[in-house]
């Protein structure tokens, strides 16, 4: 099991360095386990090249086959941890990045007072990641923007939040504009590869090939801190106005009806042992929300 984990890693990230890092080994280490495994097979399975490395027709197919033995292996360990009482051993839960700073400290520190034996792995990334990663059995679950829409996983709607319009503190007293005059401003939005920024550029009707005055950022707090310079504007998730605003100096408004939302929810692959778990998991998010959901939308307005 351990030459084949080793082994998927290096053929899912083509690179020795970035396998072994993911791994948690030295690169001398993880080849030795990839020669041993050859040397097991009786053939290669990796072409290696000076920058790069090239799976053989073998390696290819030996790696698909690998991937769906950890997968089945990952679930049996599974079915040992669903029949603990009450829920403990090792949870790996996917979060986006427009949520995780946000949610995930709560949610933590709920996890851990409730389930005191349970190895808590959080790990934050994109949409399109996670659901790979989750599809590959290398997490549990993840929190993330709905829908996904994909047949191998459950999804479980959490609760709705809006967006909230982030300006410069001079433009306080201005009426809020609608969706078509954001489309005339400069509107600084997440880069590309956030689902966040889909969602801020369908709401305000704007193709997904960027106009000259769109701007980008690598997180929310670039994004309001851009806004206080004068920059320009922004949308950022009502979950995040508490902590993103609190040293900027910016002003708060919500847009005009309709006003763009998203539905947040966790999904799991449908034949994850540990789906009532996971459940609980859910419901405990879905509380956290309800105790804070009027925090942020306040100090909106």
């Amino acid at each position: 099991m351990k030459h084949l984990r080793y082994f998927e890693a290096l053929a899912r990230h083509g690179h020795f360095g970035r396998a072994a890092d993911s791994c948690a080994i030295s690169q001398p280490a993880l080849s030795v386990q990839v020669k041993e495994l050859e040397e097991l097979i009786g053939a290669p399975l990796v072409e290696r090249g000076t920058r790069q490395i090239h799976l053989t027709g073998l390696g290819e197919e030996l790696a698909a086959r690998a991937r769906e033995i950890l997968r089945s292996v990952d679930e049996l360990e599974g079915l040992g941890r669903a029949s603990l009482s009450p829920f403990a051993g090792r949870l790996r839960i996917g979060v986006i990045p427009t949520i995780a700073p946000y949610l995930l400290p709560e949610l933590i520190q709920s996890l851990a007072q409730r389930y005191p034996g349970l190895d808590i792995q959080p790990r934050e990334s994109v949409t399109r990641k996670l659901i790979e990663d989750l599809q590959e059995a290398r997490l549990d679950a993840a929190i993330l923007a709905l829908p996904i829409s994909e047949p191998s996983l459950l999804e479980v709607p959490l609760f709705d939040e809006e967006f909230v319009l982030v300006r410069p503190l001079t433009d306080a007293a201005k009426p809020v504009p609608s969706a078509d005059m954001l489309k005339e401003m400069r509107l600084l939005l997440l880069e590309e590869g956030h689902c966040f920024r889909d969602q801020a550029l369908s709401f305000c009707n704007i193709s997904a090939a960027a106009p000259r005055d769109l701007m980008e950022g690598s997180s929310l707090s670039t994004l309001v801190q851009m806004v206080g310079a004068g920059i320009g504007v922004t949308l950022i998730p009502e979950m995040a106005l508490p902590i993103e605003t609190r040293s900027a100096s910016v002003a708060l408004a919500r847009l005009p009806v309709p006003r763009p939302t998203r539905t947040i929810g966790m999904i799991w692959r449908r034949t994850n042992p540990l789906s009532d778990q996971l459940g609980q998991v859910a419901r405990i998010v879905r509380d956290i929300r309800v105790e804070g959901s009027l925090s942020g939308l306040a100090a909106a307005g």
